[in-house]
């Protein structure tokens, strides 16, 4: 197995992968701002939900499987791109009634949100294609490793995104009806923003 100095390595690497704004964090934050943490929590849940998919891959053989899905993931990366950037054309025009009505009321389609971001997120390649291999001990046992760095990839994934639902989510329940319009605003252009990022992001 590999070293204790090689699993902090691999944490920290994970750390800063995860705390880097990108599709699925911008996500978390305009659903938390509008409707309360608990959305930005199913997001989460759904965002796991995909890693755990992610790491299935992984384990019958990443490499193949990339290679076999070949213009599928880019056909299912700009699927999410333009799911993206549909929300954040719908934030934009949102009148702010959401602050009272809705706020208290998130639902399935949430979880939905998180999963379809994060299987169409580059990101999740960078982590299972590239970081994880490389921690990867040649003698161990390969499904075991990669089940126990996934599984931490996950729990350090699960934490810092539910910080940052509950920071929006926080924030966003001690906002007026005029700041939460203009914080609509905001999130949906980042939203869209990410969108965008994710189209123009190569394989």
């Amino acid at each position: 197995m590999m070293t204790i100095q090689a699993y902090i390595a691999f944490c920290l690497a994970s750390f800063l992968i995860v705390i880097v704004p990108g599709p699925t964090v911008t996500v978390i934050i305009a659903n938390s701002l509008r409707h309360g943490a608990r959305a930005g929590l199913l997001n989460v849940a759904g965002t796991q939900a995909g890693l755990m998919v992610w790491l299935a891959i992984a384990v019958l053989g990443l490499a193949s499987a990339i290679q076999f899905m070949g213009v599928w993931f880019d056909v299912l990366r700009l699927a999410g791109a333009a799911y993206l950037i549909w929300l954040g054309i719908k934030l934009i025009r949102s009148k702010g009634e959401l602050i009272t009505a809705e706020r208290s009321r998130p639902h399935g389609s949430f979880f939905l949100q998180g999963f379809m971001v994060i299987l169409s997120n580059p990101k999740v390649l960078l982590v299972f294609g590239a970081l994880i291999p490389q921690f990867i001990v040649p003698e161990g046992d390969y499904v075991r490793q990669l089940l126990f760095l996934g599984g931490t990839f996950m729990a350090i994934a699960t934490v810092f995104d539910s910080v940052y639902a509950f920071a929006a989510g926080g924030a966003g329940a001690w906002l007026s009806r005029t700041r939460i319009r203009a914080i609509e605003t905001v999130s949906g252009l980042c939203l869209i923003g990410g969108g965008v990022w994710l189209a123009l992001r190569g394989r």
